[in-house]
């Protein structure tokens, strides 16, 4: 027996307890995920066995644990090609450690139990994650730009976080499928079900190569508490937040919100101001809670270490006139643009001296800026663009 073994009998002792929590807990259930991580899973276990009361949980919960056999439900989940990956494990997220330094929202949050996986992505390769989330009920503008922007954080090597619902959560998965990059998807069921159904197809190519996450154990049917607490961990496994449409009552708030209060970015895209689904978008970045970002190289951007992934500040392409000083221009703001004039009559236009006015109207002819008619000065073609 190696000096390693004793951590890891341990270890499995925790999965086991935490196993059989998990089944008996709702996901998220603070007097359940307070408890276990500051005391462990086991020592919790042990405590509901022996019918003691904990922080106002009951003795009805050490009667649902003798009815719950840890072992056989690894055992299950094994066959079910999930794994059970708990704090210690090598696979386990870090991130999700700094639930616990959170407050609750409606009586969910904490670090998870553990997760139930399937898929063959490691979850400890998933460092530096982006989520995109947004509107079930999205528009085709949201469509496409959810698509596009996960399309290029995928292919810039970071993994997209999403929920695999309808409408944004999809078209953040295919996006990043699209550009051959990573896409884990965060569940409220368990991680061997299909919800959507419609979505089968997706979830079984996650499934294949990628990763399905839920906190709720096999088998366990979608339930709306549980996508609260499911939105937590998005927010958590994930450096930054990008919310892509969102109603002013909206899941995908619900996920920027433990995001910020996570301390991790949240980002939001614009929509038009008459949209319904980009109300809720729109009060982030009013409120100051959100950075805009329209593309994924502004999600790379401010999301990346200082010096990488920097966005070139757009601008209107160089005209004729910007290579010329700022004296010049005055003087060509007084030339007129059909008949010529007198350079006097210009110098009187532009506010200037006749002798400087000469001067410069010569070197803007050499330019190409102005022309002489019968009648005196008159603008160019190339001052005309």
């Amino acid at each position: 027996m190696t000096a390693d073994a004793p951590a890891a009998v341990d270890l499995e002792a925790e999965r086991v307890a935490r196993a059989e929590l998990s089944r008996v807990f709702e996901p998220g259930d603070t007097r359940c995920t307070g408890l276990v991580a500051e005391i462990g899973g086991v020592q919790m276990h042990t405590a509901l066995s022996n019918e003691r009361d904990l922080a106002g949980v009951r003795t009805d919960y050490g009667a649902r644990l003798s009815a719950t056999d840890g072992v056989q439900e690894l055992e299950r989940a094994d066959r079910l090609g999930l794994r059970f990956v708990i704090p210690g494990d090598p696979e386990w997220p870090p991130g999700l450690d700094d639930l616990a330094g959170v407050s609750s929202v409606q009586e969910r949050g904490g670090p998870p139990l553990g997760l139930w996986v399937r898929g063959p992505l490691r979850l400890d390769e998933v460092a530096g994650a982006v989520a995109v989330v947004g509107a079930r009920s999205s528009t085709s503008y949201g469509n496409v730009v959810a698509a596009d922007l996960a399309a290029t954080v995928a292919a810039a090597g970071r993994t997209v976080v999403s929920g695999a619902a309808f409408g944004i959560d999809y078209r953040a998965h295919t996006g990043a499928l699209a550009a051959e990059g990573r896409t884990v998807a965060v569940l409220a069921c368990g991680a061997d079900r299909v919800y959507p159904r419609g979505h089968e197809r997706l979830l079984a190519h996650l499934a294949r190569e990628g990763a399905v996450v839920s906190e709720a154990p096999p088998g366990a049917a979608p339930q709306r508490i549980r996508f609260l607490a499911r939105n937590r961990l998005i927010a958590a496994m994930t450096t930054g937040t990008v919310v892509v449409e969102a109603a002013v009552r909206s899941g995908a708030l619900n996920t920027a919100n433990w995001a910020g209060r996570l301390l991790r970015p949240v980002l939001g895209v614009p929509g038009p101001v008459t949209s319904a689904s980009s109300a809720g978008v729109h009060q982030l970045v009013r409120e100051g809670a959100a950075t805009l970002v329209t593309c994924g190289e502004d999600v790379l951007e401010v999301l990346g270490v200082a010096g990488e992934h920097l966005v070139t500040v757009p601008r209107a392409p160089d005209r004729p006139r910007d290579r010329l000083t700022a004296r010049q221009r005055q003087v060509l703001d007084g030339v007129p643009v059909g008949q010529g004039a007198r350079a006097d009559s210009v110098a009187r236009a532009a506010g200037l001296g006749v002798v400087e006015v000469q001067g410069t109207l010569a070197r803007l002819e050499e330019g190409g800026h102005v022309e002489r008619d019968e009648h005196g000065w008159r603008l160019g073609p190339l001052a005309m663009d």
